[in-house]
């Protein structure tokens, strides 16, 4: 039975790091499932792709056809090995979406999933994803009223995170201005994070709300995960409720 009674001291620092619980927690969710079939109604024929920010690409494997061409344009070397793992084998491009190095032939569609770009400047970010599409631009954008950047944010109360809960498609679409997409549609899904250590995983949520080691809250944040976390027979998993908003554009 998974141990879940408080640590007697809680690690400092954490080892844990933040793209790859973030990708584990992608292959555990039903993200891929929930969005997948979704997309595939708003779009036509998905046919190449271009997937900008592929992160470990589990989106881009379950829309890709067979036969089809996959370019990621990932700049984590973390995501980098989980894509060069992948069964179908994409190529991959090293840098950021926004790098002048980036020499990618245009592909039937690119895809965008939960991208800083659209939230920093998505007019620029979408003439980006245009010079690499032939037929259509999709964008995954976060829907809920919730914390969009620690992960797991949402399983913690708002004076401890502080982060903005304003849904990402309310800060994206009003930047757009009358470039809006030609379609789109929302659909929920289940964030979902297992670990074998608890201790592990609220020492590292601690460091990175920038508490100090002997901050008295880390105790109680410990103690606010294991009330949520339900034992799994590789030790527990953690969730939260999010919303994908979907939003496709077609080009002449």
């Amino acid at each position: 039975m998974t141990d879940l009674s408080p640590p007697a001291v809680q690690p400092h620092p954490s080892s844990l790091d933040p793209l790859a619980l973030y990708a584990s927690a992608i292959d555990t969710s039903d993200y891929a499932a929930r969005l997948a079939p979704l997309i595939r109604n708003l779009a036509s024929d998905i046919g190449d792709l271009v997937d900008i920010g592929a992160g470990g690409g589990q989106l881009g494997a379950a829309l890709l056809g067979k036969g089809r061409r996959w370019i990621t344009i990932e700049p984590a070397p973390v995501m980098q090995a989980r894509l060069a793992a992948k069964p179908e084998r994409p190529e991959i491009i090293p840098f950021g979406w926004n790098d002048e190095r980036i020499a990618c032939e245009p592909a039937d569609t690119v895809l965008a999933a939960t991208m800083p770009g659209y939230f920093h400047d998505p007019r620029a970010f979408l003439a980006r994803c245009r010079q690499w599409a032939r037929r259509q631009v999709v964008w995954v954008v976060p829907a809920q009223a919730a914390p969009k950047g620690l992960i797991l944010a949402a399983c913690l109360p708002r004076d401890w995170h502080r982060e903005d809960e304003t849904p990402g498609i309310d800060l994206v679409l009003p930047k757009l201005g009358s470039d809006l997409p030609d379609r789109s549609d929302v659909t929920d899904w289940t964030f979902s994070l297992e670990l074998p250590d608890l201790a592990a995983f609220a020492a590292f949520q601690a460091d990175r709300l920038g508490w100090t080691p002997d901050d008295r809250r880390r105790p109680q944040l410990f103690e606010h995960l294991r009330k949520q976390a339900v034992p799994t027979p590789a030790g527990f998993r953690l969730s939260c409720h999010r919303r994908s908003a979907i939003l496709v554009w077609d080009l002449p």
